[in-house]
């Protein structure tokens, strides 16, 4: 007996609480900062720290290698560390100086000082970081102190198959974006959403464009793509434009951390109105344009514009098939674009747009339109699909395939989904199959190939769900009145088992002095 209650007495250890990833931990420490600081700005402060660390670890490495090799004349010269791909950093930029002077009242001040010192010392970096930045958010010394110490703890450069400055930059772009709802879209793109394009279009070498490239995303898959195929990133060129100033810094930080050269225009700027790659005829598009933007043009504006040539000048009112036809302009011979779009740019007549739309077909560019599901983007409940346009096509040219994607997709909280890596490779095998015309079927309810006659009846309209139909019911045999006798009978045994508990149900709480 004392043997039993000596026994009752064990406790279970208790599981220790699992470790927080180190992105988990770093974003818990950034939120400290929030205060006074909009979320839409402490991203700012967070990346350019975490750039800043990233490139004093690459220098310091970088200078131990030089010291290594007996080279310590060099140690101070730009050139030795630019033809290694590494910034140059002055003492006053280096992270080692930050850390020392992190207690510091003043180190808003010396953390501007070194970004400025770092930009100036570098030409790639022009126009890449904050200026003055930290100065004027008013921060609480001691909360940067805490940050600048978290972020101290990453070794960014210990793998270099790890890219771990990219892991938090991507989850920091996307944490962001949903902390920001609809503004968080401006910058980011869900990643698999960018993953599916990729897959899709398959950037494998030539001249990659992102018309409003956000912080970068399309880019940096691009190359990811072409890494995982064994590809080289050298026959790889990147050009991109984007209007928002902040978010051009950050395409152009994001780029810098991954060692991704590219040409974002000199200065950020409209797309429209001061075109900086107004001869570029680019091999691969890839795109998330702002959805359904007003007021783009004023009415005599871009009227004649050469981009429309051939075309229906697209509306005043919403800036879909001004995008769409923008990207056309920029397409090479043998060029591919794959971009998103709210669903609305698949049957809107409005103002010329169905006009339009019938004369991307009747010239034989669009090659692929997919119906995504829901919830995909922090930023929007819009329904959205892709496009996917082709100059040269082939066999395929005067047919288009519609993909209906709507019920695919896991979700991964209450109000989000992504599309998994098996559901990527499903859509993209399914194109590639039709396009290659290997072992390409229709499957209803989730794709078929129509032709030109076919939209054309359908009055141009591409909803891949007007096209698929429904997906087939599979038949299990049972004759349909002796299926509806043996469902007759489960229902009636089911109600009188409902009527038996009931009965149990109440002589319970009349027991308890609950039911009269």
């Amino acid at each position: 007996m004392a043997a039993k209650k000596k026994a009752s007495k064990k406790k279970t250890a208790k599981k220790a609480p699992p470790k927080k990833a180190f992105e988990e931990a770093l974003w818990d420490t950034a939120n400290k900062l929030r205060g006074k600081v909009e979320s839409s700005e402490y991203k700012h402060i967070v990346l350019s720290l975490i750039f800043l660390k990233f490139a004093s670890d690459r220098f310091e490495a970088r200078r131990a290698e030089l010291i290594d090799e007996g080279q310590t004349d060099y140690v101070n010269m730009v050139e030795f560390y630019t033809m290694k791909n590494v910034f140059y950093l002055p003492e006053e930029a280096r992270w080692s100086f930050i850390q020392t002077h992190a207690k510091q009242d003043d180190l808003a001040i010396k953390i501007d000082t070194a970004l400025f010192t770092v930009e100036q010392n570098n030409k790639s970096l022009a126009g890449a970081l904050p200026d003055n930045y930290f100065s004027r958010q008013d921060l609480d010394p001691a909360k940067l102190g805490a940050l600048i110490d978290t972020i101290n703890d990453i070794d960014t450069v210990a793998d270099d198959k790890t890219d771990v400055v990219g892991r938090v930059y991507e989850y920091f772009l996307g944490k962001f974006a949903s902390a920001e709802g609809k503004r968080g879209g401006e910058f980011y793109t869900p990643s698999c959403i960018v993953n599916l394009i990729a897959d899709m279009i398959q950037p494998f070498k030539g001249k990659i464009y992102d018309p409003c490239c956000g912080s970068g995303g399309m880019f940096v898959q691009s190359i990811k793509f072409v890494a995982s195929h064994n590809g080289n990133q050298k026959d790889i060129s990147i050009y991109g434009q984007e209007f928002t100033a902040t978010t051009y810094k950050l395409a152009k930080m994001n780029l810098a951390i991954r060692g991704i050269s590219a040409n974002l225009g000199d200065v950020p700027a409209d797309t429209f109105f001061k075109d900086q790659h107004p001869d570029l005829k680019a091999d691969y598009i890839m795109a998330n344009p702002p959805f359904n933007q007003k007021q783009w043009r004023q009415k005599e504006e871009l009227a004649d514009d050469p981009r429309w040539a051939g075309f229906t000048t697209p509306p005043t009112g919403n800036a879909n098939y001004a995008w769409i036809l923008h990207m056309v302009s920029k397409l090479s011979e043998g060029g591919t674009a794959g971009f998103v779009l709210a669903n609305g740019s698949m049957s809107s007549n409005t103002s010329g747009e169905g006009d339009i739309r019938q004369q991307l077909l009747e010239k034989g560019l669009v090659d692929c339109m997919v119906a995504l599901p829901g919830q995909l983007f922090y930023t929007t409940q819009i329904p959205v699909c892709l496009w996917f346009l082709r100059k040269q096509r082939g066999e395929r040219r005067g047919q288009t395939l519609f993909i209906d994607a709507r019920n695919m997709g896991t979700m991964v909280d209450r109000v989000l989904k992504v599309l998994t890596a098996e559901d990527i490779e499903h859509i993209a095998v399914t194109y590639h199959r039709w396009q290659e015309d290997d072992g390409y079927d229709d499957v209803a309810g989730y794709c078929k190939s129509a032709s030109l006659d076919e939209i054309s009846s359908h009055g141009y309209v591409l909803t891949p769900g007007r096209y698929v139909g429904a997906a087939n019911i599979n038949d299990d045999g049972e004759p349909f009145t002796k299926k509806m006798q043996r469902l007759s009978e489960q229902l009636d045994n089911q109600f009188e088992s409902s009527v038996t508990l009931n009965k149990k149900i109440k002589t319970n709480l009349k027991a308890i002095g609950y039911f009269q």
